[in-house]
């Protein structure tokens, strides 16, 4: 599916420039810790506009990525499941069982693939608070936006990987980043309560490089040349790159 292929690619090129507009942004910068100061810190310093327009770039990247999860479906739609369900009896049953349980987590996933970006693009528009000064309504804002955000992916990372067969590489990779992307979410969690905010932007640059990566596999695996995050139909086994 060149479309598939093609977003895929797009999406490709959104996360490197964004990564690169990343670098740049933090490098522009001397007086201010990244142990200790979060991405966003950096975000409203003189130099680091170019972190926002980072932000926004990878939320139009993950939303080329959307659609092509529900572009990908059985050849002929779910008429054609049914009707071969119908015409070879309980095994071809079970399989539209698999299906339709693989099609709600597809769902799933494009939903929270889309709250990922949501919460990307506001946290890119709606700048947090500089350091060491009070928190207003519009920082408040970006640190929900981007807790969402940050729980969302590892999700639905986990939810593509459950429709993909088992002992393929793709879904190694993103169940392997989903785990790492949550237990780097709860050391957050920690660092911000109980742990005096100790290694806190460290923390957060190892979870958005793991849920960076997570997004690059996915749309990695979108650009292969022959791919499908559908489950198998009950007539064709199904293809992956």
């Amino acid at each position: 599916m060149p479309a598939i292929r093609n977003s895929g690619a797009l999406a490709l090129g959104g996360i490197v420039l964004a990564a690169v507009f990343t670098v740049i942004g933090h490098a522009g910068v001397s007086d201010l810790d990244p142990v200790s100061l979060t991405v966003s810190d950096y975000a409203v310093s003189d130099s680091g506009e170019i972190i926002h327009i980072a932000m926004l770039l990878l939320a139009a990247a993950s939303a080329v990525l959307i659609p092509t999860l529900g572009r990908l479906s059985p050849p002929g739609g779910p008429r054609s499941v049914t009707a071969t369900r119908r015409a070879v009896g309980p095994k071809a049953g079970r399989a539209f069982g698999t299906a339709t349980s693989d099609g709600g987590r597809g769902r799933a996933a494009e939903w929270l693939l889309a709250v990922w970006a949501g919460g990307l693009l506001v946290s890119g528009l709606v700048p947090t608070n500089p350091p060491g000064t009070e928190m207003d309504t519009a920082a408040y804002v970006h640190r929900y936006a981007s807790v969402v955000a940050f729980l969302a992916l590892p999700i639905a990372g986990w939810l593509l990987a459950a429709r993909l067969p088992a002992g393929t590489r793709a879904g190694r990779w993103l169940r392997a980043l989903t785990v790492t992307s949550l237990l780097l979410a709860v050391a957050m969690a920690w660092s911000a309560y109980p742990g005096d905010r100790a290694y806190y932007g460290l923390i957060e640059r190892a979870l958005i490089v793991a849920e960076v990566g997570l997004l690059t596999v996915v749309a990695a695996y979108s650009s292969s040349w022959s791919i499908s995050w559908r489950p198998a139909s009950v007539t064709e086994p199904e293809r992956l790159g």
